[in-house]
Parts: structure tokens; C-alpha cells; sequence
């Protein structure tokens, strides 16, 4: 029996314990709940936030080469045993291409495989082995709308969006489907949005089937006012990779002029420009609204078959982006417009390689310090006359 009234007492103040601790527990609960009310959604809403003197900025270095054009000399070159390595072509100038923070290239031939058929010109399909390079090489983004865009109809863009999906590397300016078309290309890099937007003057007389005016992004103001617009209201900057000009001439002609100045006053920020296979100046637009806008009317070829009179001469253009957020609003600035001169070197058709034009005389290239003096002034001719 004492064995159980000691039981009974010692229970007793188990519980007692119980209550007192749980009632100081509840004691200290509420304290905590009442001085953390000052967090709760009702008094931010009637908080006044003090944010005079907060300043963000950031910069993002965005980039662009020229022609990825696979004529069949160079997919020779680049075979394999068992199929294609065209990472040696673009090994000399990585290093340059993986500095800047996105960088585009014009992808000129379709990758449509050995499925397709592998050919040049004048109706090109390239290996995707192709792609693979230009990834590894630092590319980002690829423009699809230029003249050889339908080379292989409508199967050939399928087949070439297809495998750039798989490989997961955005493209631009030809889409799967309607749906695709619409969604618009918005790279964002450390807040900065980068919207790009890509059209060609046409598609060297193969008609666009009738309905699928998806597959290819042509030039038609009213349709890339409208793209411009959307494009405008979810990004900082949008830029426009085009192919537009002649082949082969060295400066813009009045009609990339004046297209260039439409652009840049529907909202265009950055123009990127291909088709002539040579360079063709920077230079920066004025638009109506007081921005100032970047133009490169022609990146000319990176890696094709093509050679001499300026056609083996491309290079990448890159410039920054300077994003500025204050208590006084948001600015985006353009600054810093700069161009690597490349040259590519082969020897007999073989050995395709693109390398720094300042290095190309170890490569074989007559006279190469003196053409790279000259590149370099060709191409910021317009920039100084604008100063």
C-alpha cells in the first residue's frame, strides 16, 4: 500500500509540473506571436518603406558572329570515321568565343543530317555534328531565317528544329509551328532581359507553303512592327538579327539604311547583320525616341568553304549591355562596341580552321598585321564619323 500512495503523489506532480510548464510554453508563444505581428501582411501594407539611396546595377556582355555556312569542302573535312568533328575548326578562336555572356550566331545551312542528304550549294544540308560545335564552341542562341532557310523544304527546318531542341540551343527567325512563332525568344542573364527577334528578305525564290508562314520570319514591316512591339514590353533590349543587303559589297546600301532606321524607332536596340558574306561597319542610330542604337550591317562568313576578296574575313562583335536601377527609375545603356577580326585558313580545301586574324600569319596568311589594321578601320569607319 505505500508503494501506491508514493505512486499516486508522484504522478501527482508530474502533472502539476505538466500544467506549469505548459502554461509558461503558452506564455512564451503568445510574447513571441505579439512581437512578430510586425512582420505580418498587414503591416507591410501600412509600413512605409525608406528605399532613398538604393542603387542596382548590372552588366551583361552580349555578342554575335557571322555566317555558320557548311559548304561541302568543309564537312569533308570535318568526317570521321564514324561522322563528323568540326570541334577542331573552331578550337583557335574558343577562348574568345566563351568570354562574352550570350553569344548568337547566324546559322546560314540547315542541320538536317545524314538523313536528309548531305550537300552544299547551292541547296545546303549540313551535319548536326555541326551543331555539337558551335555549343561547345560558346553559342547560345542561333538565327535560322536567311535565304537558305527552305534549302530542303519544309522537312529540312522540322528536321533541323527537331535536333536543336534535343540538344537544348535556343533558335530564332523559323519556328515549328504557329505556337512556336509566338513564343517569343527571351534570354534573362542576371535580371537583364534579352528578347531576340530574327528576319530574312527571302528565301531564294522557294515559296513558303501556303499556311506555314511559321517556318520562315520574312521581311514585312507591318508583321516585325508588330514582333517588336511584344518583344518591347517583357525585355530590357531587344535585338534583331537580319539577312539583308548584297553579297559580297562592303557597305550597307540605302535600303539596310533605311530598314535599320525603322527598326530602331519601333524599339530595335541592337541590329545584327548577315547575308553579304563580307564585314560591313559598325555604327550607332539615333533613334526619335533619344535612344541610341547599335547596328553591325554585316558579320560576314565564320566558318565557310568560301575563300579570298574579303570572304574568308568575319569576326565577332560584342558590347555591353549596363542595366541601372535607382530610386529615380530603370535606364538600360549601350556601351563598349567592340570587333575580333578572324580569318579562315585552310590549306587545299583541308584543315579548315578559324583562327584570330591578328594570329592568321601563323597560319599562312600574307601581309596578316597589315589586313587586320585595315579590318579593324573598315569596320569602325562609321562608328568615328558618328563621333
Amino acid at each position: 500500500m505505500k508503494k501506491n500512495k508514493n505512486s499516486i503523489f508522484t504522478i501527482g506532480i508530474l502533472a502539476a509540473l505538466v500544467i506549469t510548464i505548459g502554461g509558461l510554453y503558452f506564455q512564451s508563444e503568445q510574447s513571441i506571436a505579439q512581437e512578430n505581428t510586425g512582420f505580418t501582411i498587414e503591416n507591410n501594407q501600412t509600413r512605409e518603406l525608406i528605399v532613398e539611396g538604393k542603387n542596382y546595377e548590372e552588366k551583361v556582355k552580349i555578342a554575335a558572329i557571322g555566317d555558320i555556312l557548311i559548304h561541302d569542302t568543309v564537312f569533308f573535312d570535318a568526317a570521321t570515321d564514324d561522322g563528323f568533328d568540326f570541334k577542331p575548326m573552331l578550337a583557335p578562336v574558343k577562348d574568345i568565343l566563351v568570354k562574352p555572356d550570350i553569344l548568337l550566331a547566324n546559322q546560314e545551312t540547315i542541320l538536317g543530317g545524314l538523313e536528309l542528304g548531305l550537300s552544299g550549294y547551292p541547296t545546303f544540308n549540313s551535319p548536326q555534328e555541326v551543331g555539337e560545335a558551335i555549343i561547345d564552341a560558346g553559342v547560345d542562341i542561333v538565327s535560322n531565317a536567311n535565304n537558305h532557310t527552305l534549302d530542303k523544304g519544309e522537312k529540312g527546318i522540322q528536321t533541323s528544329l527537331s535536333y536543336l531542341s534535343e540538344v537544348g540551343l535556343p533558335y530564332v527567325g523559323s519556328f515549328k509551328d504557329s505556337e512556336d512563332k509566338q513564343r517569343l525568344r527571351v534570354l534573362d542573364h542576371n535580371g537583364v532581359k534579352i528578347a531576340y527577334l530574327s528576319y530574312t528578305y527571302g528565301t531564294n525564290g522557294i515559296p513558303v507553303p501556303e499556311g506555314k508562314d511559321f517556318l520562315v520570319n520574312l521581311i514585312e514591316k507591318e508583321a516585325m512592327k508588330a514582333e517588336i512591339h511584344r518583344a518591347k514590353e517583357v525585355s530590357d533590349v531587344v535585338v534583331m538579327s537580319i539577312h539583308w543587303g548584297n553579297e559580297y559589297q562592303r557597305f550597307p546600301d540605302d535600303i539596310q539604311k533605311d530598314l535599320a532606321h525603322f527598326i530602331v524607332n519601333e524599339g530595335v536596340d541592337i541590329i545584327f547583320g548577315h547575308h553579304p558574306h563580307v564585314l560591313q561597319p559598325m555604327e550607332w542610330i539615333q533613334a526619335d525616341d533619344g535612344r541610341q542604337a547599335f547596328v553591325i550591317y554585316s558579320l560576314g562568313n565564320f566558318l565557310s568553304g568560301q575563300m579570298w576578296d574579303y570572304k574568308d574575313i568575319g569576326g565577332l562583335v560584342s558590347l555591353d549591355i549596363i542595366k541601372r536601377i535607382t530610386p529615380n527609375g530603370t535606364s538600360v545603356e549601350l556601351a563598349n562596341p567592340e570587333f575580333t577580326p578572324t580569318y579562315v585558313s585552310s590549306n587545299e580545301q583541308r584543315n579548315y580552321r578559324v583562327v584570330p586574324l591578328e594570329e592568321a600569319g601563323k597560319y599562312g596568311l600574307d601581309n596578316a598585321a597589315t589586313k587586320y589594321k585595315e579590318i579593324n578601320a573598315h569596320m569602325t569607319e562609321l562608328l568615328k564619323k558618328a563621333n
